[in-house]
């Protein structure tokens, strides 16, 4: 008995504050909890910190109000938005880089973001790799230059609904200024001209069993939806020369 209780006793010691596993004495290293959550380590902060360019991800589907399902990867906006905040508020960070590779989601939450991404004070470049779809167009114009990877892909398609779709003339109103609220925000933000966007929206070649348009690399440059073929070399630079020109202006 008395040996079982010296082993408990050792093993009680060994988690303790001391302990390898622990940092900072609450047993979680914050760069690792900031990966799970948020899948990056560095969040920017209202505090001076040494960062001048901070990084931001949007990868998965975008949630909305309602969780995603858990075998789906996901953005959610309530980790994005105060994010973006942060950015604007920190005075040592001079420019945002963000990365997309999303399938789209909810039409809501992708214009919160494009919006806010969009009225930042700061220059900001976007990079499409892989993907950008549906409501991760706006998400990819929203920014003061973009750039694509000559392999990454942009579906423009008319907006969906799942749920409960009541068959009234109201609805198809509803649809038709959801859909106005998306094509206006693309058209402002980017080249591309409305007659163009809806021919891409409406066109029935090039998706089986679904209407709409998939662009790749030099096409969506074609399209003048974004501004450069390119990767993350050019996208540094280009954020580099955007914060050298406001710094002299």
């Amino acid at each position: 008995m008395m040996s079982q209780y010296r082993l408990r006793l050792k093993n009680t010691e060994d988690t303790g504050e001391n302990s390898p596993k622990h940092e900072g004495g609450n047993g979680e290293n914050p760069e690792l909890s900031n990966i799970n959550a948020l899948g990056t380590q560095n969040i920017p902060t209202t505090d001076p910190v040494d960062q001048k360019i901070h990084t931001l991800t949007i990868i998965g589907h975008i949630e909305g109000h309602t969780v995603a399902p858990p075998q789906n990867k996901a953005t959610k906006y309530e980790h994005i938005i105060p994010q973006l905040i942060a950015v604007e508020e920190n005075p040592n960070i001079e420019g945002l880089l963000v990365i997309l590779n999303t399938v789209g989601g909810d039409v809501e939450a992708g214009l919160a973001i494009s919006e806010l991404l969009h009225s930042l004070s700061k220059p900001k470049v976007t990079l499409v790799l892989g993907g950008s779809h549906s409501i991760g167009v706006p998400l990819a114009t929203s920014g003061d230059y973009s750039f694509i990877a000559p392999t990454a892909t942009m579906t423009i398609h008319p907006i969906r609904m799942t749920g409960l779709v009541i068959g009234v003339p109201q609805t198809f109103k509803y649809f038709a200024k959801m859909q106005d609220r998306i094509t206006d925000f693309i058209i402002r933000t980017s080249g591309i001209s409305k007659e163009t966007l809806m021919s891409l929206i409406s066109s029935t070649d090039e998706l089986a069993n679904d209407v709409g348009s998939i662009l790749i690399g030099e096409e969506a440059v074609k399209y003048k939806l974004i501004d450069e073929v390119g990767g993350l070399n050019k996208a540094m630079q280009k954020l580099q020369e955007l914060i050298q020109q406001r710094k002299e202006n």
